[in-house]
């Protein structure tokens, strides 16, 4: 194993939950990584021998943001329809048919030029660790090579036949139904960690209740956890739904009635309201109020949803900006959904949290404090620090103690 120590922190976030505000800042500390995982955290002076370090001068280090809401597989692209939006279009799902013809018309190499490009755009943004859904494909083959493709990337992948209802199916949903629950479901669950389905009754191409249901249950039962797009576009049964099933996330919530604020509370241990604000800004829709979901005792996670029609960004850090300007969100309570929060929506504690025994999924930002995250909206601050590689280029230099150029860490 190779230790690495990383010094000259101005503030580490811990997201650990431990302290009244969840960020649980410290200061005057160092790190200890040995190869991927955090080994040690204490006081810089204490701090062990390493075989190499890094200083990192005085910049804040947070945990990875974990984006728990990704269609990252797609090829071609929906500028047109966006335009169209910014002029009073209005949204239902339509323009998904457009990315699925041309996501099968592309070859699987350059569906992987495509991933790896996007996937090294979010981590330059701060992004450790990435949930990536089918969707684009639509037909068992298509399907099946999406998540093959997408598990080269990322463990957190999810199945999403049911997606909405490809225009072959128009005239026949109950068949295709039929292929999503069955034949679809079982050549795609090797390669899935999660299902999900986009539950909206008010569109004529996505899945109503039953139709949902009956997805879910089959996903569940191939052993599969469950997610759930839900009220996004109006009112409908997606959230409580989700909760009723015991699914992990119930993802946009941007419609919500009381009972469903109160059934999102009474499960907040079980299933996350993971919300999407980069799609409200993209579609002129109103933005869910994240404060009153707090306030409700509602576990809440951010992630981007970048996709190709309704939020094409990658950047965690606009996620955040617009949290707190658009949703009520203070800068520590998006900071924690969108880390510590988002990995809940994974179910994962490995993650989202920098404790010892955790993946070392650090973000360096080129500021001394997060707060810097939604006072600079737009301006890339935050990178994942691959500690292996910067610990390389710290021990070549005469001096190891000096991190040199911030473009170092990029």
């Amino acid at each position: 194993m190779s230790s690495t120590l990383i010094t000259g922190i101005g503030e580490l976030v811990t997201c650990d939950g431990t302290d009244p505000e969840p960020l649980g800042i410290r200061s005057n500390v160092a790190v200890v990584v040995d190869d991927d995982t955090i080994a040690w955290i204490g006081a810089a002076a204490d701090a062990p021998a390493c075989d190499t370090m890094i200083d990192v001068e005085g910049r804040a280090i947070i945990p990875g943001f974990v984006d728990s809401h990704s269609h990252l597989l797609f090829a071609g692209d929906r500028a047109t329809e966006f335009a169209a939006r910014m002029t009073g279009q209005p949204y239902d799902g339509g323009g998904i048919g457009v990315t699925v013809a041309a996501t099968r018309a592309a070859t699987d190499a350059e569906l992987q030029r495509l991933l790896a490009g996007r996937i090294a755009e979010l981590r330059s943004l701060g992004t450790a660790t990435v949930e990536i859904k089918s969707g684009y494909g639509l037909t068992v083959a298509d399907e099946v090579r999406s998540l093959q493709i997408a598990r080269e990337f990322s463990t957190e992948t999810t199945f999403l036949g049911a997606h909405v209802v490809p225009v072959e199916y128009a005239q026949d949903r109950a068949a295709y139904l039929d292929v999503v629950t069955g034949p679809m479901l079982a050549a795609a669950a090797p390669y899935a960690r999660w299902i999900d389905v986009f539950c909206e009754p008010g569109s004529p191409h996505a899945f109503d209740a039953d139709e949902a249901r009956e997805i879910l249950k089959a996903g569940a039962a191939a052993g599969l956890g469950l997610r759930v797009h839900g009220n996004q576009l109006g009112p409908g049964p997606g959230v409580q739904l989700a909760v009723e099933l015991g699914a992990a996330s119930v993802d946009h919530c941007t419609y919500l009635a009381d009972a469903d604020v109160d059934a999102l509370a009474a499960a907040n241990q079980t299933t996350v309201a993971t919300l999407l604000p980069g799609v409200e800004f993209c579609t002129h829709s109103p933005y869910p109020d994240a404060a009153r979901l707090l306030a409700a005792g509602v576990s809440v996670a951010l992630a981007t949803d970048c996709n190709p029609g309704t939020c094409y960004s990658s950047s965690m850090p606009w996620i955040i900006s617009l949290a707190v300007r658009e949703m009520g969100l203070t800068p520590a309570d998006a900071l924690f959904a969108a880390t510590a929060g988002s990995a809940k929506s994974l179910r994962r504690t490995d993650i989202g949290r920098l404790v010892v025994g955790n993946r070392a999924d650090l973000s360096l930002l080129d500021a001394p404090s997060y707060l810097h995250l939604p006072y600079r909206p737009g301006v890339p601050i935050a990178h994942v620090l691959d500690v292996a590689v910067t610990a390389q280029r710290a021990s070549a230099r005469p001096s190891a103690r000096s991190s040199g150029s911030p473009s170092d860490f990029r």
